[in-house]
């Protein structure tokens, strides 16, 4: 059992930046691969990005590509993503999650879920 829960959430301006973390309660963090979805208001949840178990590789969606960042830390048991360059539309509630590879839009699927923060996008 993974318990996942994010922070770093908040109302920013277009144009600003934010990092949102995620503290992961496991014994071998090290052993899933991790990556971030969000839910913008009245659609679906969608990928946003994914990193492997060491870090060596990172994988995003085409929409936050060059913006966005994840990062992990395998001591402390943390994986961030780094959002720069924000927009409206990236306002929605992020959720961080175990992933493995599979057949959805993004290439990967979620497994345990953490409770998710809300990011807002305005002026």
């Amino acid at each position: 059992q993974v318990h996942l829960v994010e922070s770093g959430g908040g109302l920013v301006q277009p144009g600003g930046s934010l990092r949102l973390s995620c503290q992961a309660s496991v014994r071998t963090f090290s052993a899933y691969m991790m990556g971030w979805f969000r839910q913008p208001p009245g659609k679906e949840r969608e990928f946003v990005g994914a990193i492997t178990w060491s870090g060596g590789s990172t994988y995003y969606a085409d929409s936050v590509k060059d913006r966005f960042t994840i990062s992990r830390d395998n001591v402390r048991n943390t994986v961030d993503l780094k959002m720069t360059n924000l927009i409206p539309e990236d306002t929605a509630t992020y959720y961080c999650a175990t992933v493995t590879h599979g057949e959805s839009p993004g290439g990967f699927l979620g497994d345990n879920w953490g409770q998710g923060t809300q990011v807002t996008v305005s002026s």
